[in-house]
């Protein structure tokens, strides 16, 4: 059964769009998830780091949902979104999209996590996050 398209977010705009290859997949052109996971630590980094004002480090992938496979080709959204900062941490609620043929629009919700950084100082020590 095919999933049903969905529109990419309104409004939103993407920390990261990435096409993937097929060095990124196995022999059937599925991509591997753990490239996924990579992908989605640099996105979630991104809004964790402009907020810290510096360097993080992941502490946490509190949750990681695969929803749907992902192909050679698709167009590949990341939104990411900081849900809760603490002293010394902050977690980001990442989504990703498929575009899976540019000449159809056909938008599928291929993934969910939620990741927690650290923002540590130059000796890589958890250090308190600058006021908001």
């Amino acid at each position: 059964m095919k999933p049903e398209s969905t529109p990419l977010p309104e409004g939103r705009i993407p920390e990261l769009r990435v096409v993937p290859m097929p060095a990124d997949s196995n022999a059937h052109g599925d991509v591997f998830g753990g490239w996924i996971m990579a992908q989605v630590d640099i996105a979630g980094a991104l809004p964790a780091m402009r907020r810290a004002n510096g360097r993080v480090a992941t502490i946490a992938v509190n949750s990681f949902l695969f929803k749907q496979p992902v192909f050679v080709g698709d167009v590949l959204s990341f939104y990411a979104e900081i849900v809760r900062v603490g002293r010394t941490s902050i977690t980001v609620f990442v989504d990703v999209y498929a575009q899976r043929n540019r000449m159809i629009d056909e938008v599928v919700k291929v993934t969910e996590a939620t990741l927690t950084y650290v923002a540590t100082d130059e000796q890589r020590n958890p250090r308190v996050l600058p006021p908001a």
